[in-house]
């Protein structure tokens, strides 16, 4: 192979016929892992990968150096405390991992944060212990990640899990940490997590089945052979997973299991680990539920304690409520929406929202049950209430943004006796060198409150422009005190920087709220624009109108379908009065993509790149009709509203087509996909991180890794008919469109550039479907450019260590700079 040959794989042609169609696949045979043409292949493209990018050698080492420069790599958490010690992470300079400490506490009313000096080695200090150095332990290993750690009481035993492979399957171990030796016993290839428990005398762990599903929970008695282990628990309904914790009070072991739309809570009392487990509230189709336990002290008439639990729940309201159940009534199992509502979402433009189901989703919510601050809230999603001791939390999203609300314990006994609402005050921080309700964009939430008896409350904060800080605050007296603030070295300064969200009004009228960020200074029609954080901007003068022919018939791998096709065409020169954007999303499983601070995104900034987030429908940002209205066969939204948020930024002056380049992963990589076919001529480039392009292949086949569990989310095309012919209409890999096509449907050959990212141990989103559809995307017909990354030593999150993250991310981000004339240009 000559060094710019692009690899062409060999077409063996095989028909699915799963579902209620057939596909004549011409790459099927990449599945193979283990075939000696899967691997020649891999190998090949990996080869001209490498060859394609030389030419930005020197740009992704400027930002590594970039990168390195900004990061303070000797560093050290605040300390946290949990039973007898403080417990903290170090880093150190030229390590790839973080090494985890502690101290003992100097006595039961020590809540001070110690002062520890953040240069100094693990186990400096006096007293100070390594509790866990992964540097040490992934020693021989390329691929290194701990699936989750657990302690007992008196601090002596550790529970941890390890994957070497990235097929998140880990080895458990329990070590001894007064002799630092692991105990004989070894529990392996299970699911991340499990408990030891607070005696230190059992674990609970889960395992998986066939299809990698975690499905049973079983016991062991540390000190005894793994084949003694006992299964107490198994799930039978295989679009659950199932999962074991400890409760917040310590009082009970908890099993958890759910789908995407059902779950339920089993419990067993601590001191009875050998007794059976036993539903809180039996499950019930289509609710979900959680639950956590507390007391309210000396509340009772006879001021005796009130033991409660506290149930957060969708039984009556799509976008939850939490209740307070008073478990002095009876025993488990209780019922649902039993006890007193404290707070409750939002129901407009939800499926099951009743009366309130036809009205728009960002209607101001008005319920007299609800606390003040809730009133008015557009997109109402309550997500959590916290009890301690001497204070509660609430978290709850509205108007697209987490926001985190506090109240004593006191003022809440004495509101839940008078049965009146709560009276929460809502925490807006003030962050260094901004204001949060001025110009900043930010995420906030409980951070690192780990015990019952914490007198102060910890929460962290974070937006585009402020790196994250961590605070500390007394509800008692509103003394609010900064722990820690993430440091950005050299000459950083927020104020350079500027953050604003605006609407783009969707082709179906729906508002799309769109987060921007740029370097004041080098995006001049945003400077212009002069709009900073929170506004009501809607840009409705340029929303895409012209429709045309998306798809021709399921016949031919595409279904029926009309859309809005935004005209805006790349053009050989860029046009130096725009700018650069980087445009990315996500839009699945009503995950949200909150506002975050980024080191790494600092280098695009400064290049004068224009960063935007389209909340895409399917997640989570306006609440549970913001995700209904983006999944199953409405699926289409997200790509529709991430092509017309595209078309808006383009249309207003703020970026140039020429030098627009789309970015997402996994589920995000579905819609890379679909937007690369739907709007080719948006985007000079696309960036596709583990990609679920093949969408319609895997969700065919019950026996692959997520599949039946995800039927709750795409819709089962393999039993229902209109769910496959959907599916088929938008799966990237069989709609991929040739050049022909493309003039025909929008007027032009033009296609992105494609880069491709994924990792042979994936086990979420499996090798080969990127594999499939970067052979798919560089056949003569299509002609499009394609330079595909795969991991050999990785799973789905990609590599582990820190340099080495941050050569891969640098990496992608040549990449990009290079499509978006930042950087030199590279032949593909």
């Amino acid at each position: 192979m000559s060094e710019f040959s692009r690899p062409i794989a060999p077409k063996s042609p095989s028909t699915r016929t799963a579902g209620r169609g057939n596909f004549v696949d011409n790459y099927a045979w990449m599945k193979d892992k283990e075939a000696e043409a899967t691997q020649s292949f891999v190998s090949a493209e990996n080869e001209y990968c490498q060859a394609v990018m030389k030419p930005l050698e020197s740009t992704r080492k400027e930002l590594f150096d970039e990168l390195k420069s900004r990061i303070q790599e000797t560093d050290m958490s605040v300390p946290l405390r949990s039973h007898g010690y403080w417990y903290f992470a170090r880093t150190r300079e030229g390590q790839q991992y973080a090494v985890q400490c502690r101290i003992p506490i100097a006595s039961d009313g020590d809540w001070d944060v110690p002062t520890i000096n953040e240069d100094g080695e693990p186990g400096s200090l006096p007293g100070e212990e390594i509790v866990f150095d992964s540097n040490a332990e992934s020693k021989g290993h390329d691929f290194f990640r701990i699936g989750g750690m657990s302690m007992s009481n008196d601090g002596r035993w550790l529970l941890y899990g390890v994957d070497t492979t990235g097929n998140e399957r880990y080895d458990l171990f329990i070590r001894d940490l007064k002799t630092g030796r692991d105990l004989q016993e070894k529990i392996s290839q299970v699911s991340a997590g499990g408990l030891i428990t607070p005696d230190g005398a059992w674990v609970f762990y889960v395992t998986v089945d066939d299809a990698w599903r975690p499905d049973s929970v079983w016991r062991h008695r540390v000190g005894s052979a793994t084949s003694e282990d006992i299964r107490v628990w198994h799930e039978d309904d295989e679009r659950f997973w199932v999962g074991v914790g400890l409760s917040f009070d310590e009082r009970h072991i908890i099993i958890g299991t759910s789908s995407k739309t059902t779950s339920e809570v089993l419990m067993l009392p601590i001191d009875t680990p050998e007794g059976d487990f036993v539903p809180f509230i039996p499950r019930h189709e289509g609710i979900e539920y959680d639950v956590s336990f507390s007391c309210f002290e000396k509340a009772a008439d006879d001021g005796s304690d009130i033991p409660i639990a506290v149930v957060c729940h969708n039984v009556t309201n799509p976008n939850f409520q939490i209740n307070i159940i008073d478990m002095r009534s009876h025993k488990p199992p209780y019922q649902l929406n039993e006890g007193v509502c404290i707070a409750a979402g939002s129901k407009y433009g939800c499926e099951h929202g009743g009366s309130q189901a036809t009205l728009p989703i960002d209607t101001p919510d008005s319920n007299p049950q609800n606390p003040k601050i809730l009133q008015g809230a557009r997109g109402l999603n309550i997500e959590s209430l916290d009890i301690h001791e001497h204070f509660i939390t609430l978290g709850y999203r509205s108007n697209s943004l987490t926001h985190l609300a506090v109240i004593t314990k006191q003022q809440a006994i004495e509101d839940y006796r008078a049965q009146r609402p709560w009276d929460f005050k809502e925490i807006i921080p003030q962050p260094v060198g901004g204001d949060a309700r001025g110009e900043a964009l930010f995420s906030i939430g409980t951070a690192g409150n780990p015990s019952y008896e914490v007198p102060r409350l910890r929460y962290s904060f974070s937006s585009f422009t402020n790196p994250a800080e961590l605070h500390e605050l007394d509800p008692a007296t509103g003394s609010d005190v900064l722990l820690k603030r993430a440091k950005v070295m050299g000459n950083f300064n927020s104020d350079d920087y500027a953050e604003c969200q605006v609407w783009v009004e969707a082709r179906d009228s729906a508002r799309i709220p769109v987060s921007l960020l740029w370097k004041r200074g080098m995006v001049p029609a945003l400077d212009t624009f002069g709009h900073r954080g929170m506004t009501d901007v809607l840009l409705t003068d340029i929303r895409a109108t012209e429709t045309a022919e998306i798809g021709d018939t399921a016949e031919t791998g595409d279904a029926d379908a009309r859309g809005a096709v935004p005209s805006a065409v790349p053009s050989s020169e860029p046009s130096s009065a725009l700018s650069p954007m980087f445009i990315t999303g996500y839009g699945a499983y009503e995950i949200s993509s909150d506002p975050g601070f980024s080191v790494a995104r600092l280098s695009m900034l400064d290049r004068g790149v224009l960063y935007a987030l389209p909340h895409v429908r399917g997640g989570g940002e306006m609440g549970r009709a913001w995700y209904e209205q983006g999944r199953r066969l409405n699926k289409k939204h997200t790509f529709e509203d991430f092509i017309d948020a595209t078309a808006a930024l383009q249309r207003a002056g703020f970026a140039d087509p020429d030098r627009t380049v789309a970015n997402g992963g996994s589920a995000g990589g579905l819609l890379m996909g679909a937007i690369a076919n739907m709007a080719p001529q948006l985007y000079a480039g696309i960036e596709a991180d583990v990609p679920f392009v093949d969408a319609l292949t895997s969700i065919l086949d019950p026996s692959l890794p997520l599949t039946v569990t995800e039927w709750d989310e795409w819709g089962d095309p393999l039993h229902n008919p209109d769910v496959y012919q959907y599916m088929r209409s938008y799966s990237p890999y069989e709609n991929v469109p040739t050049a022909e096509e493309r003039v025909k449907r929008f007027g032009t050959a033009h296609f992105p550039q494609i880069f491709i990212t994924t990792s042979m141990n994936d086990t979420r989103v499996l090798y080969v479907e990127p594999l499939k559809w970067a052979a798919r995307l560089s056949e003569p017909e299509v002609g499009a450019t394609v330079c595909i990354k795969i991991e050999v030593e990785a799973g789905h999150g990609g590599t582990t260590g820190r340099y080495k993250q941050w050569e891969e991310l640098c990496f992608e981000t040549a990449w990009c700079l290079s499509i978006m004339g930042c950087a030199p240009g590279i032949s593909m």
